[in-house]
């Protein structure tokens, strides 16, 4: 089966044609516009679709906001979407193009494509965490995403890590996010020297030996460390694998290991602490899965 799978984030939305052994093809990377709206994200997204894509049975969609996977529709995007809140992505894009649809949430999306093609393949339960402007989770038990009351399960970005601490976007104080991010990262980054902008620009002056910038790494990973710590020793899982464009550093995902392994309780060493192995098409893949059969 091809599917034409979507990834829909805030700057970008990617697309590409996969089939069940994850090739990908005809991928094709735009930008959102999604600050000029739902509405025109979608009516933008369908002329490129008509006008790039013809041979795909299905459509699967990894989306930012909170999902109903079961109706196909969002329902909460913050104000980076405005008027995409309510919008029923099923039912726009199956009856325009009239081929099954179906919708995730990008971190369930990106969890469900490393289970299938990467880093999760040989476990049934993990958990899967990204690192970006926020901290994203997902919870797979028995190969699914484990959804929650209300699907909106795995917000462990707002894991509550700090008394008293910074307040948060969502309202609440002292969030997992707000000092284990890359925002975070760079945040404090900034306070020694205006260059260290983004992650890239870090891991040059670390290569360069700033004695700084070095403290600025190991107390954000140690923020980092404490997150997993306390995630393992409450799903005590097999596996975490650990995402986000920051954490294509190899060496870095061994610094947050090696204090993982030094800080947790003798019994839950056993965890593994792994490399998301998909980069910025875990979405796409986990999108085009959601039509597949389950891997059990």
């Amino acid at each position: 089966m091809n599917v034409l799978a979507i990834d829909i984030g805030g700057t970008s939305v990617k697309l590409c044609i996969a089939d069940e052994k994850g090739t990908v093809t005809q991928f094709k990377e735009i930008e959102s516009g999604a600050s000029k709206g739902g509405p025109y994200l979608v009516e933008n997204l369908i002329e490129v679709i008509s006008a790039n894509y013809t041979d795909f049975e299905a459509i699967g969609i990894s989306t930012a906001g909170q999902v109903n996977s079961e109706e196909g529709s969002i329902i909460f995007a913050n104000e980076n979407f405005p008027g995409y809140t309510g919008m029923n992505l099923r039912e726009i894009f199956g009856g325009k193009f009239n081929v099954p649809v179906k919708i995730e949430n990008d971190v369930n999306a990106a969890a469900l494509g490393e289970k299938h093609f990467g880093a999760g393949q040989k476990f049934d339960d993990f958990l899967c965490l990204t690192y970006g402007t926020g901290i994203g989770g997902a919870i797979v038990i028995n190969s699914e995403v484990y959804k929650g009351a209300n699907g909106s399960a795995a917000e462990v970005g707002h894991i509550v890590a700090h008394q008293g601490g910074i307040k948060c976007n969502c309202g609440c104080i002292g969030c997992y996010e707000m000092y284990g991010s890359t925002t975070a990262l760079v945040k404090n980054a900034l306070e020694v020297d205006s260059q260290y902008v983004n992650g890239r620009k870090i891991f040059e002056g670390l290569e360069k030996g700033d004695e700084k910038l070095e403290k600025v790494l190991r107390d954000w990973v140690l923020e980092v460390s404490y997150g997993l710590v306390s995630l393992t020793h409450i799903f005590n899982p097999p596996a975490i694998i650990i995402g986000g464009g920051v954490m294509e550093q190899e060496s870095l995902v061994e610094l947050v290991r090696a204090k993982v392994k030094e800080l947790i309780i003798s019994s839950f060493t056993n965890v593994e602490i792994l490399k998301a192995e998909l980069g910025n098409k875990a979405g796409l893949l986990g999108a085009a899965s959601l039509h597949f059969t389950k891997v059990k």
